[in-house]
């Protein structure tokens, strides 16, 4: 098994004193996710959104996506001996994407726990799938700061068990974008064309909205994503959603 490392720094000065039990509803979401934190305010900071304040749960999410990204990677590995890289890679792609972290942070009821501001609960921000695949990360973070690369293990195993246990490296799932072509090229159509509609954000915390356009359907659908690439294969898997049945 592979393991990832945490260089921890001293705490700063003027930090609240750490908790040390969760509150009865955040019991309720440990006992969901399978650990106890000995820190409840790691947990606490994961289920914050930048609409809610400060502490957030940005920097948990970045350490969640690397984490989930290993313990997914070395179970497949172990799991496929003979199985290419890039085999491998649209596997882990299929467990990781975001609608299917989304899908994940559903089955536990997560969004009943995230903290919103006023304006990301009228908009039925909690039920975003990019919201929610975020804050699973950020958990999936928190757990290893929590207790190291093994609790993240069990935590992740915990949210994402069926998605690991139902994969076939012999027969990955395909990305939106490659489904979409072979969907177009099956029936003679021509190919779909991509382009930027907008780019907000700073330079190292970027959203791009995409548009993917099958002009000769009449058809178009937009998607967002922290990358180019990701926003288009958003873009494609909503085309999809208007193609197939």
């Amino acid at each position: 098994m592979w393991a990832c490392t945490w260089i921890s720094r001293a705490p700063r000065r003027g930090r609240r004193k750490l908790a040390t039990k969760a509150s009865p509803k955040l019991a309720d979401l440990e006992r969901r996710i399978g650990h106890r934190f000995g820190n409840p305010t790691l947990l606490e900071q994961a289920l914050t959104h930048r609409s809610s304040g400060s502490p957030h749960n940005e920097r948990l999410e970045f350490l969640g996506d690397g984490v989930v990204g290993c313990v997914v990677a070395a179970e497949l590995c172990e799991r496929f001996p003979d199985a290419s890289e890039g085999e491998l890679s649209r596997v882990r792609a299929s467990i990781v994407r975001e609608a299917a972290l989304a899908e994940s942070a559903r089955g536990i009821g997560l969004s009943a726990f995230l903290r919103l501001g006023e304006g990301e609960v009228a908009n039925a921000g909690a039920e975003r799938a990019s919201t929610l695949a975020d804050a699973l990360e950020a958990v999936f973070g928190a757990a290893f700061l929590d207790g190291g690369y093994a609790a993240a293990r069990a935590v992740i195993y915990s949210c994402l068990g069926p998605a690991l246990k139902s994969v076939d490296a012999a027969s990955p799932a395909k990305d939106p974008k490659t489904r979409l072509q072979e969907y177009l090229q099956g029936r003679r159509r021509k190919l779909p064309a991509y382009r930027v509609a907008s780019t907000v954000g700073a330079a190292h915390k970027q959203v791009f909205e995409v548009e993917c356009v099958v002009d000769e359907l009449g058809l178009a659908a937009s998607g967002r994503g922290r990358s180019r690439r990701a926003a288009e294969q958003r873009a494609a898997e909503n085309l999809l959603k208007l193609l197939e049945p």
